[in-house]
């Protein structure tokens, strides 16, 4: 007889990148997220529906109490001397008049053997004051009030984290948070090199919005809100109210350029380097303002 086992049917896998952001409190606490409160008023949408990180290498642990240097070790107390020591002592003299075979002392030492001493008891050695870690808790509860939702956690000691928190992460690639290169593809032989072309809007870009368009220049006739983005892999001209994320540039041409007719941007990119909107000058806002890639920097400049 042949017996048929069924077959286990597999589990597909699939994998995704995101780029995430990282937020590394540091102390004191309040100063840092009075410095956050800022940046999230002049960029609302900054953390919305992003992949957010939390680097804990700034927080530093609250050191346990120490006992002072100087403070006397407790002397132990002297143990009693037994009949044998104080035979022994030399203080203790023989009177005179009795001889010293009649002493009711020496016959004793004769009679009882010396006891041995108690072994000498070591002290303890001192061990090193623990650590106690930061209140991861109280800071997360504080992202969330904010709309911050923390997916993992690094650079933290494994002690600090308790059940409930986000996952312990490891093996990211550090950037820098305002200019963040993007290393370039591997070259891949095409057979045809197709003409760019422009794409045109010919209504504003609500939040929540994304335009990509990989081929060449978009251009936006109305005003791109609060939490709508673009990507273009050419330049991008914006005739209203530039409020969103525009990276222009995107498949690797450093030569694109952002246009706007108001400058009140939350993100800027070309080519691979970023700007958020509390690194731009605030002269620049609600006025023409054009943006270019110049020494591996971004270039800010009205339209005169």
């Amino acid at each position: 007889m042949t017996s048929i086992s069924p077959t286990r049917p597999s589990l597909p896998l699939r994998g995704r990148s995101f780029r995430a952001l990282v937020l590394a409190p540091e102390m004191p606490l309040g100063d840092w997220f009075a410095n956050l409160d800022a940046l999230l008023a002049r960029s609302p949408t900054l953390f919305a529906e992003r992949a957010v990180i939390l680097d804990l290498a700034g927080m530093t642990p609250v050191p346990a109490p120490q006992p002072a240097a100087d403070a006397p070790a407790p002397e132990a107390p002297a143990a009693p001397a037994t009949s044998s020591e104080a035979q022994a002592s030399p203080e203790v003299e023989t009177s005179p008049e009795v001889p010293a075979a009649s002493t009711p002392v020496a016959a004793s030492a004769e009679a009882v053997p010396a006891e041995p001493m108690p072994p000498a008891v070591e002290a303890p050695e001192a061990t090193a004051p623990t650590q106690a870690g930061p209140d991861i808790g109280a800071v997360l509860a504080e992202l969330e009030r904010r709309g911050i939702r923390i997916m993992g956690i690094e650079r933290a000691d494994p002690s600090w984290l308790v059940p409930g928190l986000p996952p312990l992460l490891a093996g990211g690639r550090p950037a820098d948070a305002t200019t963040v290169p993007v290393p370039p593809a591997p070259p891949v032989p095409a057979p045809e090199k197709r003409k760019p072309s422009s794409l045109v809007l010919e209504s504003p870009v609500r939040s929540g919005q994304c335009i990509y368009h990989p081929e060449g220049d978009v251009t936006v006739m109305g005003s791109v809100a609060s939490g709508a983005e673009i990507l273009a892999g050419g330049s991008i001209h914006v005739y209203g109210t530039l409020r969103g994320r525009a990276i222009a540039g995107a498949g690797g041409n450093p030569r694109a350029r952002i246009y706007c007719r108001r400058f009140q941007p939350e993100l800027l990119g070309i080519d691979g380097l970023f700007r958020t909107a509390d690194t731009t000058d605030p002269k620049l806002r609600d006025k023409p303002v054009q943006v270019w890639l110049e020494s591996d920097a971004l270039r800010m400049a009205p339209l005169d």
